[in-house]
């Protein structure tokens, strides 16, 4: 299992922690942000195939900033994936 850590740019949270195994995500956490929302994101990932999250959450805007933490989860997990 790889361990990532991930600093996201331009939204609220500071930091973005998962697992990795066999393309699928375990164990997200956001350090920062919507603390109900981003908890919510990371339970419904759990155990999910990494691409489809990222193909989903890519893209998704927060209050005009081009970006948002779930967008910035899909960027770790693209960079994760290589």
């Amino acid at each position: 299992m790889e361990h990532v850590t991930f600093t996201p740019r331009g939204v609220c949270s500071r930091q973005i922690d998962f697992d990795l195994e066999d393309g699928k995500v375990y164990n997200v956490r956001f350090i920062g942000g919507c603390n109900g929302n981003l908890k919510a994101i990371s339970k419904l990932v759990e155990g999910k195939e990494a691409s489809e999250i990222a193909s989903i959450l890519k893209g998704n805007d927060c209050g005009g900033r081009k970006t948002s933490c779930a967008d910035q989860f899909s960027r770790a997990l693209e960079e994760s994936l290589g």
